[in-house]
């Protein structure tokens, strides 16, 4: 799956430029049907306020990718949506049943990465952190390979010589963030890696 385009606050450049960054972006998914007239359930995962207004084209993908057998990506229109306690409540162009509904479930709705806007000053977009080499005091702790929701913020999951260590990403642990050089230069208390790192 993609990345999600949610914004985190941070600073630092744009990542413009970077060549290891996801041709595509989710923005969000589709969680169930609705109805009986092919509405669906989406889970929204992007701060784009138009993101799924009518006429919106978005691609559409299962999450084991493997299994499109080389197929591209199902091409969406909004025919209609509006505001759900999950996210949003959308119609496609073509799905008028429920029994179309049903076969939209699971799907991650993406958008080609140069349609995400630049991210505002003192934010980015968390997929811009994946492949970022997070250093503690000079010495090289790893890359970003994951970056965690985990109700109380977010945790950059980062590997290197066989270890997973989750560190918050809080401003006290951050010295420096460059989106652009995939570099995030931390100041960790003692004892935090020792302590949270798994062996991977």
């Amino acid at each position: 799956m993609s990345s999600k385009s949610s914004k985190t606050d941070a600073g630092g450049p744009s990542s413009a430029g970077r060549d290891d960054l996801p041709e595509t972006v989710t923005v969000g998914r589709v969680l169930r049907p609705q109805g009986v007239r092919g509405e669906v359930v989406v889970e929204v995962l992007s701060d784009v306020a138009d993101r799924f207004a009518k006429g919106s084209r978005l691609l559409a993908v299962r999450e084991d990718r493997e299994d499109r057998d080389g197929q591209p990506p199902l091409s969406l229109e909004v025919a209609a949506s509006r505001a759900h306690k999950s996210g949003a409540v959308v119609r496609f162009a073509g799905c008028e049943d429920r029994d179309r509904a049903e076969e939209l479930r699971g799907l991650w709705l993406e958008v080609p990465r140069s349609q995400v806007p630049a991210a505002e000053a003192g934010t980015y977009y968390q997929y811009e952190l994946l492949g970022c080499l997070c250093r503690v005091s000079g010495e090289e702790l790893g890359r970003v390979a994951e970056v965690v929701e985990d109700g109380g913020g977010l945790l950059l999951i980062v590997e290197g010589e066989g270890r997973r260590i989750p560190v918050p990403f809080v401003r006290e642990f951050l010295r420096e963030v460059d989106v652009a050089g995939a570099r995030i230069e931390l100041e960790l208390p003692p004892g935090l890696v020792e302590t949270c790192a798994s062996r991977s």
